[in-house]
């Protein structure tokens, strides 16, 4: 079953979805020309907010930690789409080594690696996991709910391979987003293919980038199609040198948040939008929903009590914030059980292999949802976002979650230009 959606009946979003049914195989044509030219990432999670008048990315996570929450009937989807993206770097792959986060505590996370594990092995790999942690000296077993264990395992570095005991793997896949810097043991890896690329890590990957080659990809896509590309993009703007706890930085946040409220006001008086405008200021570097505000007026961020400037300044790893984006808010009117709830659509390769909605009972239409008291709801795709059938109309269930998949997949597009540009120097 696919959770109803409020917006499902009605709205102006039906005719975005229309515009992208209609134009479904110059899409597909479109899409398929830019993969010949740029390469995707190797898997990647994109944040949707459906407005019913707007539907945008509003994140892009290049690390998903969420596979666990899949429809296990996509299982085969992931698979094949996995085995594409091997197929391109490493050909003869028998083996590779998988990186994760270094909570081994949570939970949910770890069945997330193992459902990742799975997905590899059915590839045809024999799949390993290499902990970053310190403690981690000898093979160590941590037991999972459902009575299944991982696997954890010190790793050893040469002079440019890394691997376990006994395993010398052809690629390294890295399911750590290392917000805390890039450690030694994982630079100038010269003679193994590293996935995601380092840059694609939070300690030098900033959402501004993203978010520029989304702006790049949207133009470009919108003028394809014939639509307004704001319809599928938020404005955004970024403030640099930000310190939240010495209040350096308020003028230029003021400032910008200004100015995208401006630029939004008109464009909801052009549409006839009676929505009350919002940004989201958000750390430029960083998951986990942490460092976040919802703003509607440029004198909410003057003067932050201390509360909200504690709130602000520290995201994953205890980094400090100084770089922030305000990013134009994108309403959602999904629920879920009477939760506020946002689309995740996750991506390997060039492929959506599935999604789930993020469902947060706490919060509002125009807050945050990746916040305490959130949950997953793992069957909300009854069909592939890839399959539009152009006989139903355009909010039934495999037509809706095309746009979505459309959506998606421009994020995706996105990101492989984003990491294009912002490749190192010496790595090129």
């Amino acid at each position: 079953m696919v959770p109803h959606l409020t917006t499902a009946l009605n709205g102006p979003l039906l005719a975005l979805e229309t515009s992208f049914l209609n134009a479904a195989p110059d899409i597909e044509r479109w899409l398929r020309g830019q993969w010949q030219e740029h390469t995707p990432p190797f898997y990647g999670s994109v944040d949707l907010r459906n407005s019913g008048f707007k539907l945008a990315p509003v994140d892009m996570n290049l690390f998903p930690g969420g596979f666990n929450n899949l429809n296990s009937a996509f299982l085969p989807l992931c698979v094949q789409a996995a085995m594409t993206a091997i197929e391109k770097i490493c050909p003869n792959a028998k083996s590779l080594l998988l990186i994760p986060e270094n909570h081994t505590r949570n939970i949910h996370y770890l069945q997330n690696v193992a459902r990742l594990a799975n997905i590899l092995r059915l590839t045809g790999l024999n799949v390993r996991l290499g902990s970053l942690l310190p403690e981690i000296e000898k093979p160590t077993s941590v037991d999972l709910q459902n009575g299944t264990s991982l696997l954890l395992e010190p790793l050893i570095r040469t002079q440019y391979r890394l691997g376990l005991d006994d395993f010398d793997p052809c690629a390294i896949l890295l399911n750590n987003d290392l917000t805390a810097g890039i450690p030694d043991v994982l630079k100038n890896l010269n003679e193994q293919f590293v996935l995601p690329p380092l840059h694609a890590g939070w300690a030098v990957r900033r959402k501004s980038n993203h978010f520029a080659a989304y702006d790049d990809v949207a133009n470009d896509f919108a003028r394809m199609i014939g639509i307004d590309p704001w319809q599928i993009n938020p404005y955004f703007s970024v403030c640099n040198s930000v310190n939240f706890h010495e209040r350096q930085g308020e003028e230029c946040l003021a400032a910008n948040v200004d100015a995208v409220l401006g630029m939004m006001r008109e464009k909801y008086k052009e549409y006839g939008i009676e929505e009350t405008p919002f940004v989201i200021v958000k750390a430029d570097a960083g998951t986990y929903g942490m460092g976040v505000m919802t703003v509607k007026d440029a004198s909410e961020v003057i003067g932050l009590n201390r509360k909200q400037r504690n709130k602000m300044s520290v995201i994953k790893e205890g980094m400090n914030v100084s770089q922030v984006i305000i990013q134009e808010g994108v309403h959602t009117h999904e629920r879920v059980n009477n939760g506020v709830a946002e689309p995740v659509v996750y991506m390997i390769d060039r492929f959506v292999v599935g999604g789930f909605y993020r469902v947060n009972s706490a919060r509002g239409i125009d807050e945050n949802l990746n916040a305490p008291g959130m949950h997953f709801e793992p069957l909300a795709f009854e069909t592939s976002c890839s399959l539009p059938d152009q006989c139903q109309t355009p909010d039934a269930p495999p037509n809706r979650f095309y746009a979505y998949g459309v959506v998606a997949r421009l994020a995706q597009l996105a990101a492989s230009l984003e990491l294009e540009r912002t490749e190192p120097e010496h790595a090129q």
